[in-house]
């Protein structure tokens, strides 16, 4: 479908759109510059991860085209955990945990918007959530909710299906979602909100609860989550979650995570989470074999310079060499590093860096010569011997740890 919005054609071409509410008046709507729309952010952990770069390279696609992003933080949601009708509640967390995760993810969003007096807004739904009294918001707002409605949308009846415990907190929190954006819309005239395609029942909710009570017509529009080719969630490896913050993972270990993608994927990824124009990465749709090696390379220059700054990659690329050619002197200070305990044993480190998930997998890599020190093949377990007081341990053809003493 053609838009007459250059916003909506491209968000479609990359990837972005999977489902919204009246399309035809959103994309009239959108063919003005200075629109505003918002996405919400639950400030639950001191950074974001990979799992929310599509809304991030969404709202990035939004300013491009002359738009006004607004983030939203959740420090008023967040004091209460954030169901979203998930078979486990969030923590909740303190006033000051949540300020020091606030400043955290702020950092997170620097390098991907522009901020300042033109730039993107920032806000935190604290200042008005905090102020709330009960009864003047149930009399005033929550009569707009029907529980008929609610219970209609596919994130209720799946979990209804699934005889799962449906909280009143699950419920409270989609008419606060909704209030949100009702906040926002009357103080900003913000008229779209932005969210996984798992928050399209809070984001109905709140465009109806708007035309309910001002009749107005507002927007909901959704993208699709983060998954592989084979369905399966992105952003989890064996260490954990894919971090954005450099003080929570790397830019040498976010570089290579994206350089490892599978095949199947790094032509959606380029769409997604790069600044290459859309015709020229459709000429790579039809890369195969030992090029698609260099698009890989291409995919995690792209991002990685985009959320670290292009200066990263020089000492990123100077480790990739080390790691993965001969030069065994030519080892950098940002390669991710093990510090070796009194007594441990390669299988020890193995398993405590996470490169092995279990003593029996050590063991296998090791009798099966894929295991190497400095260049050299292990076939036992043993003590690191060190030459001087960093040395390499690989494992396989793809993980490599520094292991100082």
């Amino acid at each position: 479908m053609v838009y007459k919005s250059s916003f909506l054609n491209e968000a479609s071409a990359r990837g972005f759109f999977y489902q919204s509410t009246n399309i035809s008046e959103m994309d009239e709507y959108l063919t003005q510059p200075g629109r505003k729309g918002y996405i919400g952010f639950d400030i639950t952990a001191k950074s974001l991860h990979v799992g929310h770069l599509i809304p991030i390279f969404l709202l990035r696609l939004f300013q491009k085209y002359g738009h006004k992003p607004i983030v939203l933080f959740g420090g008023g949601t967040t004091k209460i955990g954030d169901p979203s009708f998930k078979n486990t509640t969030r923590p909740i967390l303190t006033d000051e945990e949540i300020a020091v995760n606030l400043e955290g993810i702020k950092s997170c969003l620097v390098p991907f918007l522009k901020f300042g007096k033109d730039g993107a807004l920032v806000v935190n739904n604290a200042d008005w959530l905090d102020e709330l009294d009960y009864i003047p918001f149930l009399r005033d707002i929550g009569k707009y909710f029907s529980i008929n409605r609610m219970i209609g949308f596919e994130s209720v009846k799946a979990k209804l299906s699934a005889n799962d415990s449906l909280s009143f907190l699950e419920f409270n929190y989609m008419i606060l979602q909704a209030y949100d954006f009702y906040k926002l819309y009357l103080e900003n005239d913000c008229q779209i909100q932005f969210g996984g395609q798992d928050q399209w029942g809070n984001i109905v909710c709140g465009v109806e609860f708007i035309r309910k009570k001002l009749g107005k017509e507002v927007f909901g529009f959704t993208n699709s989550l983060l998954t592989t080719s084979n369905g399966q969630k992105m952003g989890k490896t064996a260490k954990g979650a894919v971090w954005l913050s450099k003080d929570m993972l790397s830019p040498y270990d976010f570089w290579q995570y994206w350089r490892n993608v599978d095949d199947a994927d790094v032509i959606k990824l380029l769409y997604l989470f790069t600044d290459i124009e859309v015709e020229e990465i459709k000429k790579m749709e039809s890369i195969r074999g030992q090029e698609i090696n260099e698009i890989k390379k291409l995919l995690a220059d792209e991002i990685t310079s985009i959320a670290h700054g292009k200066e990263s990659l020089v000492s990123i690329h100077k480790t990739a060499a080390s790691f993965f050619g001969n030069n065994e002197k030519a080892l950098d200070s940002s390669a991710p590093k093990y510090h070796l305990k009194e007594n441990e044993t390669i299988i020890d480190v193995l398993i405590k860096s996470n490169m092995c998930s279990s003593r029996g997998e050590a063991k296998r890599i090791l009798q099966s010569n894929g295991i190497r020190l400095d260049g050299e093949v292990i076939t036992e377990d043993q003590k690191i011997v060190f030459q001087q007081n960093t040395v390499k341990l690989s494992c396989g053809k793809k993980k490599h740890i520094l292991v100082t003493r």
